[in-house]
């Protein structure tokens, strides 16, 4: 067996090729020649555009009176056949891969696509958001960097960190040339590898500041890696700890995945009154800062590739007692009291959305000797409505004591009361009047658009918070109905479907403003009325008495009691 390989025309015989790192086999019917995608007589081939390695050759067999010449190529694609962004791997394959043709007409009978040399169907790959596109010159496949079926690895270059993502994809083709009217199969698995992506790690504090000293803790989160880190030790500035050792201490190191167990972060918490903690009180600021130094000490496994991420956090706290804030309500008020336990009120106080200011406390406040007291109305613009009721409105209050040096929140206080309201009043005249209220799940909503069943009914009066409306019964799209001996009349407050739709738009929310409204009236009613008799000890008579008398005689006329001019002599 002889084995001629184009385009150097070297030419070698099996023990030959076997030492250049290739393989070669034959059975009676099969010849298979396995080469290195990198070896000697490989060359690069622009097809299409796109860089393709290539491997021809031609193997001959020899018998006596007999030499069987049986010609193969191989083509692969290479790096260069792949583009990268952030978030999407493109890959193009050559549609008519030159060196695997006789002529440049053919058909294109099938193209699939696979992912680890399995072959996915449309369903998988749209569950998986690869793509496929089939053009004039190329096959162009798209797959999410980070999606299902393929895997991150992390890396480190000059102690920084960095992450890449591997997949292997497979391409199926199946194609007929008209001059050879053969069949040609063609199946290539291409692992790709994207450049190293930077991912520098994060601390984030979820330290609360709503806490005394003594009892507040650091709570930091390091991350997000692949599930290829690991966690060894944290330096502080006057000790190495491992983790095991940190939560002897006390400070609950934590391994945390996220949800579809492909990324993981580490989960701190150290106590302000642990010694790694440095203290700086400011006397003249009323506050003490708190500051962790510290340096993560992260490993990459299997390679055992050390790194480390250094972090420094601090916490301004208050030198103060938090003061305790409680309330109550009456029929038409919050009652929110501020108790600053002996100490200066060092802190800002912040009612709905608007802060205690000097108007504001004139107006609502009032002052004793450790605490003060904030009265308010339920109705106040401070005040949300949180929903309506046909007999109450339940409206809320939030209040919130926060560090003027920070903004952070010292206390956070919400009290929430129903109180009473008549939204429906029924008249004996046939009238009724509705209030309709904006809701804190529509904070879109403008109470002036709203209408009554007919659109052509607004409301009679309207702010950025109520509408009221007047209306008789038999109008505005009033119904009526009997239940047993009650007419109820039923209408509906709400927004015209057009505007309804412009506030889901611009709000994000499918949830409709509707509001009924109804009266009731009892239909036949009997009075009964009781009675005692018994004689009069005297029967009932008329003194005659005299006098003179003057009379006066108007006559009307019509339905609204037009009268006549008395000097008329009316004819009857």
């Amino acid at each position: 067996m002889t084995v001629v390989f184009s385009p150097s025309k070297n030419v070698m015989n099996v023990d030959e090729v076997q030492r250049k790192g290739y393989a070669i086999a034959n059975t009676p019917t099969r010849l298979v020649l396995r080469s290195p995608h990198n070896a000697e007589e490989t060359y690069l081939q622009n097809v299409a555009g796109v860089p393709m390695r290539v491997l021809s050759t031609s193997t001959f067999f020899e018998q006596k009176w007999l030499v069987t010449r049986v010609d193969a190529t191989a083509v692969c694609p290479t790096p260069e056949a792949v583009a990268f962004t952030p978030e999407v791997i493109t890959w193009y394959m050559p549609k008519h891969i030159d060196p695997l043709f006789s002529s440049d007409a053919f058909t294109m009978l099938e193209v699939y696509m696979g992912i680890d040399a399995k072959r996915l169907d449309t369903e998988e790959m749209a569950a998986r958001n690869y793509s496929v596109l089939v053009t004039e010159a190329h096959i162009i496949v798209e797959i999410p960097v980070g999606a299902v079926g393929g895997y991150f690895k992390s890396h480190i270059q000059d102690d920084q960190y960095f992450v890449t993502y591997t997949i292997e994809p497979m391409l199926e083709l199946l194609w007929i040339e008209e001059v050879a009217h053969e069949n040609t199969s063609y199946k290539v698995l291409f692992p790709i590898t994207t450049p190293p992506m930077a991912r520098p790690p994060q601390v984030r504090n979820y330290t609360p500041l709503d806490t005394v000293p003594e009892q507040a803790v650091f709570v930091l989160e390091l991350g997000t890696f692949n599930l290829d880190v690991e966690l060894l030790n944290i330096t502080f500035p006057t000790m190495v700890l491992t983790v095991a050792e940190c939560n002897a201490r006390g400070f609950n190191v934590q391994e945390q995945r996220s949800p579809d167990n492909t990324l993981k972060t580490f989960r701190m918490e150290v106590p302000f009154s642990d010694p790694v903690v440095f203290k700086e009180r400011r006397a003249e600021q009323g506050v003490t800062t708190f500051t962790l130094q510290l340096i993560y000490g992260l490993v990459i496994f299997p390679e055992y590739a050390p790194f480390s991420h250094s972090a420094v956090v601090d916490a301004v706290l208050l030198d103060i007692v938090p003061p305790s804030v409680t309330g109550n309500c009456d029929q038409e008020n919050f009652h929110i009291t501020v108790d600053y336990r002996n100490q200066e009120p060092f802190f800002v106080v912040l009612v709905g959305k608007r802060l205690l200011n000097h108007e504001f406390a004139q107006q609502y406040l009032t002052e004793g000797d450790t605490d003060f007291t904030i009265t308010l109305p339920f109705s106040s613009p401070d005040a949300v409505f949180e929903s309506v009721h046909s007999s109450s409105v339940r409206s809320r209050l939030d209040v919130a004591l926060l560090n003027p040096y920070n903004n952070m929140t010292i206390k956070y206080f919400s009290l929430a009361c129903s109180f009473l309201k008549t939204l429906t009043e029924c008249f004996s005249n046939g009238t009724m009047t509705a209030l309709a209220v904006k809701v804190e799940s529509a904070p879109g909503l403008n109470p002036s658009q709203l209408t009554l069943s007919d659109p052509a009914c607004g409301p009679t009066y309207s702010d950025d918070r109520f509408a009221y409306f007047h209306f008789t019964v038999n109008s505005c799209g009033t119904t009526r109905k009997f239940i047993n001996n009650v007419m109820l009349y039923e209408n509906e407050i709400s927004l015209p479907d057009e505007l309804e739709v412009k506030l889901n738009a611009t709000t994000s929310s499918e949830e409709e403003y509707q509001l009924k409204v109804s009266c009731s009236y009892v239909a036949n009613i009997t009075r009964t009325l009781a009675f005692l008799t018994r004689p009069r000890d005297n029967e009932p008579f008329a003194e005659t008495g005299t006098g003179r008398l003057m009379v006066r005689m108007r006559l009307a006329q019509g339905k609204r009691a037009q009268i006549q001019n008395f000097n008329l002599t009316p004819s009857l």
